[in-house]
């Protein structure tokens, strides 16, 4: 495939990304849920697979941080839950597995890396319990809209061919 290509919709994915955040969330405990940005961890991961998918969290996490749209906290929850994703689908081949690995790595993992980030760069001395239910709910709500949106297209090719 071009790689241009795969650039240009790595693009795509990261401004539905980042206008997503701005458009869809809710409270959910001590963190706010952005059900978009883990839809697009969980389509970005199937499509492209685990590298370009944390690539991707990245870069959305870097820009909700950087325009005041979210915090540092993006960061683990976003990237975990992408690579885990991309790893489970690569091995299971199956969308289902695609959203078991973002709800596992954002969802637990990402809720373990956000304690000790939190306390560092925020100052906040919220236990690991607390970010637990906020990070699952989100990662949770995000990949059932990922499979939803993923079982009307066609997986195999992200772009077409030329």
């Amino acid at each position: 495939m071009n790689k241009t290509r795969i650039l240009t919709f790595m693009a795509v994915l990261v401004a539905v990304g980042t206008l997503g955040s701005q458009f869809l969330w809710f409270p959910a405990g001590v963190a706010k849920a952005y059900p978009v940005q883990h839809a697009v961890n969980v389509m970005a991961a199937v499509m492209l697979g685990p590298i370009p998918a944390v690539a991707v969290a990245f870069v959305i996490g870097l820009l909700r941080f950087l325009l005041g749209l979210g915090t540092i906290l993006a960061f683990p929850g976003g990237m975990f839950g992408a690579f885990f994703a991309g790893v489970f689908y690569k091995v299971y081949a199956r969308k289902l597995s695609a959203a078991a690995g973002e709800v596992l790595g954002t969802g637990v993992i990402g809720a373990l890396a956000a304690a000790p980030a939190a306390n560092w760069f925020m100052g906040s001395s919220a236990a690991v319990f607390a970010f637990l239910p906020s990070f699952l709910v989100s990662s949770l709500s995000g990949a059932v809209i990922a499979v939803f949106l993923l079982s009307r297209v066609k997986v195999g090719s992200p772009l077409p061919q030329s």
